[in-house]
Formats: C-alpha cells, sequence, structure tokens
C-alpha cells in the first residue's frame, strides 16, 4: 500500500527524525505533538491548560492537512510529566471533542521534548 507522507505550516515543524503524519490508505498516523507555537521553536508554555489546547490546536492542523478533523481520531495518546494534570486534559478534550468520544490511553513520563508537559499523538480513520 502506499504511504502519503502529511505536512502543513500550520502546525510545528517535526524536530527530529520524523514526519509530521503519515496517511496509508484511509488511516493517518499523526506524530507526537507538543506545545510547540507553529512556525518556530517556541514552547506555548503559559500553563497546563494553554498546553493541552496548543497540542490540540497542532494535532487538528495536522489532522485537517490529511484530509480530516479530530472528529475523525480513533485512538488518542496522551503523555503527561504530571500526572495531577489529567484532569485538565479532560477539560480541554470536551472542546474539541464530542461523544463518542475516541479510544485513549494516559501514561506518566519522567520527560518530555522541550521540557514540555504534555505530549499527544494519534490514529484517524478517514471516510
Amino acid at each position: 500500500m502506499k504511504k502519503e507522507i502529511i505536512k502543513t505550516a500550520d502546525a510545528p515543524e517535526a524536530i527530529g527524525t520524523y514526519t509530521q503524519a503519515v496517511k496509508v490508505g484511509n488511516t493517518v498516523y499523526l506524530s507526537g505533538q507538543i506545545p510547540l507555537i507553529p512556525g518556530g521553536a517556541e514552547l506555548d508554555a503559559a500553563d497546563i491548560r494553554t498546553q493541552v489546547t496548543r497540542v490540540f490546536e497542532n494535532l487538528s492542523a495536522v489532522a485537517r492537512a490529511a484530509g480530516g478533523g479530530l472528529r475523525d481520531i480513533v485512538k488518542l495518546n496522551v503523555f503527561l510529566t504530571d500526572m495531577k494534570d489529567f484532569p485538565v486534559i479532560n477539560e480541554v478534550m470536551a472542546e474539541y471533542f464530542q461523544q463518542p468520544y475516541p479510544a485513549r490511553a494516559a501514561v506518566g513520563v519522567a520527560a518530555l521534548p522541550r521540557g514540555a508537559s504534555v505530549e499527544m499523538d494519534a490514529i484517524m480513520v478517514l471516510g
């Protein structure tokens, strides 16, 4: 099956050996997004709510570039440096998703790139 590389200037550029997303058939694998502001290397790090919002905006931009939206995400993985921030994930996620919600995992980690407090990746199915 053919792979299509997804890239958009509306989300942060990849800062390593990966791409923003890869589409195979009608499935799109979205790489992890941290709260980087698109077009630069600055972290949108005012507080955890700001970081979570920025991550959802970045994921949304990549999803749109692939021909979908957050509504098409079937699996969401959340990585947090402090699990005490988990309630904020639920609050902000409710602003971006409607039922039925995607499957989700939340994992506590020691550290994330650029000192971010949250990172998320996703799998999206189109059509």
